[in-house]
């Protein structure tokens, strides 16, 4: 998925850096966690956060930086995202992870969670190698809690027919937006960027975190419904009920309720005749609406940046992040 990048060499390079990185300080004597180590963080995706991180990181070229601890800043945001993936693939009994066998279906339960929590042991290594005389090293902490607190209200909410969209804007900004706004704040922060610059960085990088999830939830009520062999409103039937629903509940609760009831339990033809119903009552537009605010929010904010050819990137790769096809 670094093809995502082939347009911007320069931060495709950094990418393939982190990724040799990250395969080099993953090195464990348990063959099956090693194997599983290699699949999972050599398999793709975007690597949107350590791609932020650079980002954000050179826009004040005049600043003197050290090129191998931000490499390491870079590869420790990955690795707390690839952590979190694993053990939410674990609670969630997932199959897939980016179209390939999640590493639970593929190695088991208990070389799952061991995988994950060695990530996080060279999370923590690398954290200690570059942020210990920083700011930085208890805004780490701050920001794991929070991620976890995002998580907790997702879960507590689950099968909650009264959940608000308080409720869920505040579990995404948890379990989605803070590891992307911690990206773009680590940037500023180590290209020696002033606090109003960390500042923008922190509120741009929480719209495309927050319009990010909830692109995420549309595509949710949306994919597949043609396709007779792919699952379909996955989260609604582990009873994540987003934003598209959420809105469509207070058009029409006496509409929407009903299915609530049994979300596990519909077969999927009634899951089809739910979807249309949530785009009927305007929940698809409306999320629609509000992500696009949020991205034009995160535009906004990037025009305010130093005038830079990273500043221009960040706002082509936030407009092509935040497109989708419906």
């Amino acid at each position: 998925m670094l093809d995502f990048w082939q347009d911007y060499p320069e931060i495709r390079g950094k990418l393939i850096a982190v990724q040799a990185l990250m395969a080099e300080r993953l090195s464990v004597n348990n063959a099956d966690i090693h194997d599983a180590l290699q699949k999972f963080t050599t398999r793709g995706g975007k690597m949107v956060r350590p791609a932020l991180f650079f980002l954000f990181s050179g826009l004040l070229k005049e600043s003197n930086q050290d090129e191998e601890r931000l490499l390491k800043i870079a590869a420790s945001l990955e690795l707390l995202h690839s952590a979190t993936l694993i053990h939410d693939d674990i609670i969630d009994d997932s199959p897939l992870r980016r179209g390939l066998p999640s590493v639970e279906a593929q190695f088991g339960k208990d070389v799952a969670v061991y995988t994950g929590d060695f990530i996080y042991t060279v999370y923590f290594e690398l954290l200690c190698e570059t942020m210990a005389d920083t700011p930085f090293l208890p805004r780490n902490a701050k920001s794991m809690k929070k991620i976890l607190q995002g998580e907790l209200t997702q879960m507590q909410s689950a099968f909650n027919a009264d959940n608000s969209i308080r409720h869920y804007l505040k579990a995404i900004s948890g379990k989605t937006a803070e590891l992307l706004s911690l990206a773009c704040l680590e940037g500023a922060y180590f290209s020696g960027g002033n606090k109003q610059l960390q500042r923008s960085a922190r509120k741009i990088g929480l719209a495309i975190g927050l319009a990010f999830q909830i692109y995420d939830d549309v595509l949710n009520f949306t994919v597949g419904l043609e396709e007779a062999d792919k699952p379909i409103l996955t989260d609604f039937r582990q009873g994540i009920y987003t934003l598209p629903l959420l809105l469509a509940k207070e058009e029409a609760p006496e509409q929407i309720l009903p299915y609530l009831v049994a979300s596990d339990g519909l077969s999927r033809e009634e899951c089809i005749q739910f979807s249309q119903l949530v785009a009927e009552l305007g929940g698809i537009t409306g999320s629609l609406s509000l992500a696009k605010h949020l991205t034009n929010q995160a535009l906004l904010e990037i025009e305010k940046l130093p005038e830079s050819r990273n500043r221009e990137i960040l706002k082509e790769v936030t407009q092509t992040l935040l497109q989708r096809n419906y």
